[in-house]
């Protein structure tokens, strides 16, 4: 076991503690970026210039009618820009653009002395568009040949070999949304300049260094001369690790040409209409089974839909090609990526980034064959479940060997056997049976997410700690808390590192001027790359202290434990010595009583041109099963039951791990079942509108979607080396657990046709999309969109050369059908 991974007797990390500001969160104490503004004295307020097109040049702009609106202080255009005028890493996303890109794109910004100054402000800014064809759908795009960025792509194997050699083949095309990120908290950010010229941003930002960054190249500044702060977040969701930056940036400007703090923060429909979301896909396939229903080969092309700049849409890719496998073992195999450029908002991350779009797609094709090859879909999904052969464990396509694989085999037979599964599928069967108009079905789908960001580099993170002279302690970390109870988690690290109570410990908010160039909270990483800093740097400090408690003990400093806020000696009988007495005694030998920690993740190795190597640290794994209940008239559905059994490591905090897990099936199941973005792709003078930008218009999960019986075990004994304390990350993996909702949808849509239908489900699976696959299933047809080969027939993919064929709308399909 690893000197990181091992955990003492007695330690805080592994016990059931509430989220460190719960009680803050329910009594309305806890502090946000935008309760600062009654803090802070003259504040000036911020509001965008919307444009009303897709696509347009700016062919003119006159501000002036604006400082006829009292209250109006400034206009801030891109003239005003002291250093770069761009808000992304690509340099591809200008702050003030002279060519519209999507519709709501900002074009100036209107400081006020009220909000409602600065919204009359922006109302009388005059600006003359010459509108552009747009692209406003992804295969628009691709019939465009409208593509940004790389286009990689991974290989193994002989794919034509092992299609050609495939008893069964098939192929497809499946389409899938996107999602809102709909965080509480909206984007927000305040700035003020001190005496000095130094710049102080209090940002709700994932990425404080990145937002400095940027921040700091608009201004024409070196970083030094900017101060990120992020108290908490109410919520991120990935959907605040690149999109504060331009926020900051222009509230930043603002402060340094008016010398007067500014506020901006963007309502709901702003937020929605202007900030980024998941990348929708579309897919097309082609896979190959033996007839034992072994996957022999598989082929597909995935096009993300990026938006107006590419963001993180290449990573986003990435990470979806690295996952298309989920835990299946596929032996020839070829998938190809890349990036449609559209006139919509940029898309960025998103919880799971990339992840869940390459898994959907490799369950999804296996939720549509295992009716065509007769197989059950949990005997299917099994039997291709990654293992070890002869000892050796099976790699991905990209070459990273699989540890423990037995772990996916064992999630999923504990699933089965805590949730009862064989017993409820034969009552189900016989409920269905006897009820013609209303279906049920039971489906179980795993996940294998590997964790750790795909570029190298971020995998790295730093600590600040203090022991005061009192023995309070005082930890700076480079995550940030968005909900998800990384503090928490970083609390317990350090007083079980330190050897005191948790009462010892407090935390500050993460602030770039305390632990420099972190990396994004995201990837799932921030427990453990934070984690590590942290024990790092409490270890420096205990080594000191345990030298310090030995002198007074006479005993070597190697036989010196901490435990429970107290210096003991092994095997000794009498009394140990306070953490405080040493700690005060060390202040007086000029011990230095505070370390910065570091640390980096070991053994990742990955090149992004060839998508070889092994970038993730691990694995983590898991597997849900979802009972669901549709009604044949409406295509409404509840969810009755949920387990789920997941691998978390040893955990470091269970009730947190426990609430991630139920918070991300929750947000998984949004996406695929009710989650409904819709942009207005008509020709007339709203195409590019965001029609869903309410919470009145696009559907959240809530209360009423949750399901009444809602189980969540965590693997025991899956202790994972060289990682802090053990544990394993849980803020993404969770998220894929809901596709077992989506295939508990599809079979039982399929159930209301003959034995052996399968059916074609739309993502989002709303109601509405329910409704006609099971009206499909009723007339008996397969889907149109799955067609098998002979054996050892290849079916051609859609030629991607080709403009993509429009299907017939949904109404359409019927009354052609009928007739």
């Amino acid at each position: 076991m690893s000197r990181l991974s091992e955990r003492p007797d007695v330690a805080e990390v592994g016990k059931a503690i509430p989220h460190e500001s719960a009680a803050l969160h329910v009594t309305g104490q806890a502090l946000y970026t935008d309760d600062l503004v009654i803090r802070t004295k003259d504040v000036l307020h911020a509001w965008p210039v919307q444009a009303p097109h897709a696509k347009a040049r700016i062919v003119g702009m006159d501000v002036e009618p604006a400082y006829g609106v009292p209250g109006v202080v400034r206009v801030l255009t891109a003239d005003d820009v002291p250093g770069v005028n761009d808000a992304g890493v690509k340099h591809d996303e200008p702050l003030f653009p002279d060519e519209v890109r999507f519709f709501g794109h900002a074009v100036c910004w209107v400081l006020g002395e009220t909000l409602e100054a600065a919204r009359l402000g922006a109302d009388a800014v005059q600006v003359d568009y010459e509108p552009l064809p747009s692209l406003i759908n992804v295969k628009e795009a691709i019939a465009a040949e409208e593509f940004q960025g790389a286009q990689p792509t991974v290989e193994r194997g002989d794919v034509a070999g092992g299609l050609d050699g495939a008893a069964h083949v098939f192929s497809g095309e499946f389409e899938f949304s996107g999602q809102e990120h709909f965080y509480l908290e909206t984007h927000c950010a305040l700035a003020h300049v001190d005496e000095g010229g130094q710049v102080f941003v209090q940002s709700s930002t994932q990425h404080p260094s990145e937002t400095q960054e940027i921040v700091s190249h608009v201004l024409g500044l070196r970083s030094s001369e900017v101060t990120v702060q992020c108290l908490r977040m109410g919520g991120g969701f990935g959907g605040k690790e690149m999109q504060p930056h331009g926020f900051a940036a222009i509230a930043s400007l603002g402060s340094i040409l008016t010398g007067r703090p500014v506020r901006l923060r963007l309502n709901r429909t702003q937020d929605l209409t202007m900030s980024g979301k998941r990348h929708g896909f579309h897919a097309e396939w082609r896979i190959g089974f033996d007839d034992e229903g072994m996957i022999q080969a598989l082929e597909a092309t995935l096009t993300a839909d990026g938006g107006w700049s590419l963001d993180l849409s290449e990573p986003v890719l990435g990470r979806a090609l690295c996952h298309i496998d989920n835990a299946y073992w596929i032996p020839h195999i070829r998938v190809s990526g890349r990036v449609a450029r559209t006139n919509k908002t940029s898309q960025t991350a998103f919880r799971g980034f990339g992840g869940p779009q390459g898994m959907i797609v490799i369950e999804d094709i296996l939720g549509r064959c295992a009716p065509q090859l007769g197989i059950d879909a949990l005997e299917l999904r099994r039997r291709n479940f990654y293992r070890s052969v002869d000892g050796v464990d099976q790699t991905t396509p990209y070459g990273q060997p699989v540890r423990h694989p037995e772990r996916i085999a064992a999630v999923w037979d504990q699933v089965q056997e805590s949730g009862d599964v064989l017993r409820r599928r034969e009552e189900i069967a016989t409920f269905n049976a006897e009820h013609p108009d209303v279906k049920r079905a039971l489906s179980i789908t795993p996940v294998k997410f590997g964790i750790s960001f795909n570029l190298t580099a971020f995998n790295q993170a730093g600590a600040l700690v203090h022991v005061y002279k009192d023995g309070s302690v005082l930890i700076n970390h480079g995550g940030t808390e968005m909900g998800q109870g990384l503090h928490t988690k970083m609390l317990q690290v350090a007083a079980t590192t330190l050897g005191v109570p948790l009462s010892k410990v407090r935390l500050a908010p993460t602030r770039t001027d305390k632990v420099p160039n972190t990396s994004a909270t995201a990837a799932s990483s921030g427990a453990d790359l934070n984690g590590g800093a942290v024990k790092n740097a409490c270890e420096q400090i205990r080594g000191r202290l345990e030298q310090v408690a030995a002198n007074g003990l006479g005993v070597p400093a190697a036989d010196i434990r901490f435990v429970d806020g107290e210096a003991r000696a092994i095997g000794a009988s009498g009394p140990g010595v306070a953490w405080d007495e040493v700690v005060r005694t060390a202040y007086f030998q000029r011990v230095q009583l505070f370390a910065a920690g570091y640390y980096r993740t070991e053994g990742l190795h990955w090149d992004s041109s060839v998508m070889r190597g092994s970038p993730f640290k691990y694995f983590a794994y898991g597997a849900a099963a979802t009972e669901v209940e549709v009604d044949g008239f409406t295509g409404a559905y509840t969810t009755r039951r949920v387990d789920i059994v997941h691998d978390v490591g040893d955990s470091l905090s269970p009730l947190i791990d426990i609430g991630q897990i139920e918070g991300g099936y929750v947000q998984g199941a949004g996406w695929l079942t009710l989650e409904d973005l819709r942009w207005d792709e008509s020709d007339g003078p709203l195409r590019g509108r965001l029609a869903t930008q309410a919470a009145s218009t696009y559907k959240l999960p809530s209360f009423s979607e949750m399901p009444p019986d809602f189980r969540v075990t965590l693997l025991e004994h899956a202790h994972e080396d060289g990682v802090v304390y053990g544990s394993k990350a849980v803020g993404e993996p969770p998220l894929m657990l809901a596709f077992s909702v989506r295939e508990a949808l599809r079979e039982a849509a399929a159930a209301f046709g003959p034995v052996g239908t399968t059916v074609d489900l739309a993502s989002p699976a709303t109601p509405e999309a329910v409704w006609w696959a099971l009206s499909e299933a009723r007339r008996g047809h397969d889907t149109d969109h799955l067609v098998e080969g002979k054996p050892g027939a290849q079916p051609d993919l859609p030629d991607p050369e080709a403009p993509p064929r429009r299907p017939e709308s949904e109404v359409e399909q019927v009354l052609l059908s009928e007739a």
